[in-house]
């Protein structure tokens, strides 16, 4: 028998006050703690539950009585729908605020060491067309809104062909972004022509559920040198309708100067897998930093945020203190960006990272600038960073390590443990993993640093820099 739907409350003349995890706001109702979205401390609120449990529940605004004086307009269009930038309504300084206040939250209710007086969380110049990377999807099953539901217009009425963001929790619908605030905006003049020119010639859109359509998916990406990569990926191996749309972009953008696409036939979007052709340009294009070249090419992981990826790097090399001769260790060393970036500073630098095309980018990048005084290794991380290896290219007088979100697994802390470098300088996209991690270390290194960077503007994400020294 069917479960029946319970129907849950509406509590009036609710008081949000404070910040949650991901992005989300916090209210007390007598002992029970409600997350809500789309609001701010401050705002009082009519608060309709849609979940309940033993110890939370979550809810939404039914109607706003009052709105907190700490609350700004969202810049967006799509603010509330397209599922990003949940914080557009709150004032930059007071982001950086919670931001900073996460990470001391991190450390010590979940790390339970001692830390020292945090520096200031460091702010982007930029907060809005920050990002150099952005993928759009081409799909038949336009999101719609709930006006557009309401006004009881015919489907038949409505071209339901969308370009733009998956609606979270929804996986085969997509919303129809018109502009994005997000990256520079050559990134919304692309995507708005491609998506009319289809739409003019009657090319279809990815049908994810049956799969079919031409379009799949376009990425965008930038540099600060300049340079413009586009990636067209198409579902259907329709040689002359492929043709027809990258002639198309070649001639409205000449500016492009690594036009590439794909012939994607999978049943998930990544291209790691994928073979890249080349229709116009180079199959890459370079970032630049202190003079340092990167070549990106389309499967390369960079920093999002090119200009604040160049704040948090000198954050790392100042706290990594290198005089010239130190051995350093990079771990999840990627690219290679710090690896080459601090290796002028160090006596010889090795990186490790599980992706090998990433560590081929990581040579080639040392190549191109002349530095010669690194290695680099691929492989599972808790494979490679052995004690065998340790004894073989010797100890580190500096480890350095950006893992992913999951953190380091056990195995990787009791080597930096046995391979006892003077200092560790932990980069972390996680501050609550990167907690956990370091109450491991915290036996024999102690926290003497931390510095908050925000990378993204106008999300609760926040990377965090620690430096570790020998106890």
């Amino acid at each position: 028998m069917a479960r029946k739907n319970k129907t849950l409350p509406l509590i009036e003349n609710v008081e949000i006050s404070g910040i949650a995890a991901e992005g989300k706001a916090i209210a007390k109702v007598d002992d029970m703690v409600v997350f809500i979205p789309f609001v701010v401390p401050g705002d009082v609120i009519d608060l309709q539950l849609t979940r309940k449990k033993n110890k939370y529940a979550e809810g939404k605004p039914a109607r706003f009585i009052k709105y907190s004086p700490d609350r700004v307009k969202a810049f967006c269009e799509h603010f509330g729908i397209c599922g990003g930038c949940k914080w557009q309504i709150l004032p930059y300084e007071e982001q950086l605020k919670y931001k900073q206040q996460q990470v001391f939250d991190n450390l010590t209710r979940i790390g339970k060491i001692d830390i020292p007086e945090m520096m200031p969380i460091l702010g982007s110049d930029k907060t809005q067309f920050y990002r150099n990377k952005l993928e759009f999807t081409f799909s038949n099953k336009k999101w719609l809104t709930q006006e557009q539901i309401e006004s009881g217009i015919s489907f038949d009425d409505i071209n339901m062909n969308a370009a733009g963001f998956h609606i979270p929790g929804c996986f085969d619908k997509v919303l129809d972004i018109h502009k994005c605030w997000l990256q520079n905006d050559i990134s919304n003049r692309i995507r708005n022509f491609v998506r009319q020119y289809c739409f003019d010639k009657g090319y279809t859109f990815f049908d994810l559920r049956n799969r079919g359509g031409l379009m799949r998916t376009l990425i965008v990406r930038t540099s600060t040198t300049g340079e413009l990569m586009l990636i067209v990926v198409f579902y259907d191996d329709d040689k002359e309708k492929q043709e027809d749309v990258l002639n198309a972009i070649d001639r409205e953008f000449p500016q492009i100067t690594s036009l590439l696409y794909i012939v994607n036939q999978k049943a998930n979007d990544t291209i790691t897998d994928q073979e890249v052709l080349v229709w116009r340009g180079n199959d890459f294009i370079y970032e630049e930093m202190e003079g340092l070249k990167y070549k990106i090419g389309p499967k390369s992981f960079y920093q999002t945020n090119s200009e604040q990826a160049y704040n948090l790097y000198k954050i790392t090399r100042e706290f990594a203190g290198l005089t010239g001769s130190e051995l350093v260790y990079d771990l999840y060393t990627g690219t290679g960006t710090i690896a080459n970036f601090v290796a002028r500073q160090a006596k010889k630098v090795i990186g490790i990272e599980y992706v090998e095309d990433a560590i081929e980018d990581a040579k080639v990048n040392s190549s191109i600038n002349a530095i010669d005084n690194t290695l680099f290794y691929a492989g599972d991380m808790k494979d490679i960073l052995t004690q065998d290896f340790i004894n073989e290219h010797g100890r580190p007088d500096v480890i350095i390590t950006d893992p992913p979100r999951a953190g380091m697994h056990d195995d990787v802390i009791n080597t930096i443990l046995f391979a006892e470098p003077n200092r560790i300088v932990y980069v972390s996209c996680n501050p609550a993993t990167q907690a956990r991690d370091l109450s491991l270390l915290d036996a024999k290194y102690k926290v003497e640093k931390v510095r908050p960077v925000d990378m993204f503007p106008h999300t609760h994400h926040v990377e965090n820099v620690v430096l570790l020294s020998k106890r």
